[in-house]
């Protein structure tokens, strides 16, 4: 997939204004006093029109404020994917919010190494009463998870000694819809970061993998080409201050050939 791009297509909630500004790959949104920058790619570059191949998916994102304060706590997100692909979880290990519980990273991979679909990094800024900002981070898990109403899951699992050892964790949803070029939906709320003291400030991820099953070599993700070239995605991020934006994602890819 070549180009990818965040197009502001819908006004935000408790906003003067909502402004998009995109390069190839690339896109900053800007909305009163929060700028988020957003970079979104996969990979193979050339997938085939008629059948889903595996790929990799990656992206990364930056929330700030043009004054340097602490912005308001991501409390939602929503985001719909294009139909053109699908999720494979075959064979595939699951883990469990309960196996989870008071994890740190590192344990929580050990204990569910074979259900892991993703890996990142997160931070944030964590500002208590009458004190100086305190930066933390995490390393965030993707594990793959039990089925919701018949649909698939994830965990996503993080972890912050600030103020407290604390676990996070978010199950995610990843229904099947039908909603025009729009296949999957996916939705989580945020936890309280910190007791609410926290705010998140950058993002970066990795999903996808490979596996064996039934003498199958499967992919977690997979999508094709369609004749339009572009793949499209949309979403919605709220925040604890009623901000709301709103964005649609163009994935430019080509059509392999053979």
């Amino acid at each position: 997939m070549k180009h990818s791009r965040w197009m502001a297509v819908a006004g935000a909630v408790g906003l003067i204004g909502l402004l998009g500004v995109a390069t190839a790959g690339a896109t900053r949104v800007e909305a009163g006093n929060l700028v988020i920058d957003f970079v979104f790619g996969s990979t193979p570059k050339s997938l085939p029109r008629t059948h889903d191949a595996p790929i990799e998916f990656w992206g990364r994102s930056t929330i700030r404020t043009k004054d340097g304060s602490a912005p308001s706590p991501v409390t939602r997100f929503i985001a719909e994917f294009d139909k053109f692909g699908h999720l494979e979880t075959r064979g595939l290990p699951k883990c469990t919010k309960a196996r989870l519980v008071a994890t740190t990273p590192a344990t929580a991979r050990r204990l569910c190494p074979g259900a892991i679909v993703g890996t990142g990094f997160g931070k944030a800024v964590v500002n208590f009463p009458e004190q100086g900002p305190i930066l933390a981070g995490s390393p965030v898990t993707f594990f793959n998870g039990p089925r919701i109403e018949g649909d698939p899951s994830v965990i996503v699992h993080a972890h912050l000694d600030v103020p407290a050892p604390t676990t996070y964790l978010i199950p995610v949803r990843i229904e099947r819809i039908h909603k025009g070029v729009y296949g999957f939906r996916v939705e989580g709320k945020v936890p309280p970061i910190a007791g609410g003291y926290g705010s998140p400030t950058d993002f970066r991820f990795k999903a996808g993998r490979d596996w064996s099953f039934k003498g199958k070599e499967l992919s977690y993700i997979n999508a094709r080409c369609p004749g339009s070239r572009l793949l499209r995605a949309r979403a919605e991020v709220q925040f604890r201050d009623e901000t709301v934006l709103r964005g649609t994602f163009l994935n430019r890819c080509q059509i392999r050939k053979g």
